[in-house]
């Protein structure tokens, strides 16, 4: 059966993104670059919704660094208020239950699965008891006072198996994990 990756970057502080912060926090070095060129997981099919969907094509559009490797994968957009064609290359929309297609996606299909963002989706995929693998990539930033969606409000308990971990640049820390969703603290 195909793997879900649910697939983040963060500041220290858990917040996907920070008013006035470039992407990837303005952090992104040679080695973290180098990594995202290889294109961990490249034959998987990325998921996201609407909101990471505007500002992840943005990003390409705009040249940001990073992003050139994304527009070659195959991408399905989750929303209700986007409509197709969708302007980034390979993006297929699907306005249906995200839980059901990715069930289905999982249990039919062929190919692994990832998501970018998408704090809301992901939220639901792992609350589902779809999600395989878990990847946090952490920046050492604190956006405490520019910080925005905060990735880990309304997650249920989970209990966290590490497989890997790496550090990029010296300061870039990547951590996978297989999770477990819990129906309360361990013990209780």
């Amino acid at each position: 059966m195909p793997e879900l990756l649910i697939d983040f970057i963060t500041s220290l502080d858990g917040y996907a993104a920070g008013d006035g912060w470039p992407g990837f926090w303005g952090l992104e070095g040679p080695e973290y670059l180098s990594w995202l060129g290889e294109a961990p997981e490249g034959k998987y099919t990325i998921l996201m919704g609407a909101t990471t969907y505007r500002v992840m094509s943005g990003f390409a559009a705009d040249g940001e660094e990073g992003t050139d490797v994304l527009a070659g994968l195959p991408k399905i957009v989750f929303s209700s208020t986007l409509t197709e064609p969708l302007a980034w290359p390979n993006s297929r929309l699907v306005s249906g239950d995200p839980i059901k297609a990715v069930r289905e996606m999982k249990e039919k299909g062929s190919e692994s699965l990832r998501t970018i963002g998408s704090l809301t989706l992901c939220r639901a995929l792992l609350s589902a008891g779809l999600v395989d693998r878990f990847r946090v990539v952490v920046f050492p930033v604190i956006t405490g006072a520019t910080g925005r969606e905060r990735i880990y409000d309304g997650y249920p308990d989970v209990a966290l198996e590490m497989t890997d971990s790496r550090t990029f640049d010296g300061r870039i820390q990547l951590l996978e994990y297989v999770p477990k969703v819990l129906s309360g603290p361990p013990g209780a």
